[in-house]
């Protein structure tokens, strides 16, 4: 069913559930490549942090699963403008893409400005 299975990495993880009170969850994953564990080490920070970057942003700054769009094509092209406003704070040199779309709210001013626009 999974081909050839080399590796077994059991991942375990503290998930805070309220301020004070902290469950573990052991994540597993499973791969038919034999690395050193620094290398998967590397491989499963590098999926998370294009989770953090992109998924977890367009989820809770922008909202995405609150969305009530549904009616084809619309959902494709407001994930398009979602990745479009991403990119953009991004290239102005924003870290904080809640403070950069709050940033951009504020007007034309501000959206002229971050398009060079005169």
């Amino acid at each position: 069913m999974w081909g050839k299975v080399l590796t077994l990495i059991p991942l375990p993880l503290p998930l805070p559930l309220f301020p004070f009170l902290v469950t573990n969850e052991t994540r597993y994953y499973i791969s038919s490549l034999s690395e050193t564990a620094q290398a998967f080490a590397e491989r499963i920070r590098g999926y998370w942090g294009v989770e953090n970057k992109v998924h977890y942003v367009r989820d809770v700054t922008q909202g995405e699963d609150k969305s009530r769009i549904r009616t084809t094509p619309l959902p494709q092209i407001f994930a398009l403008a979602r990745n479009f406003s991403l990119n953009l704070y991004r290239s102005n040199m924003f870290e904080n893409m809640a403070q950069a779309q709050r940033l951009c709210s504020f007007g034309l001013d501000a959206l002229k400005q971050l398009f060079r626009m005169k």
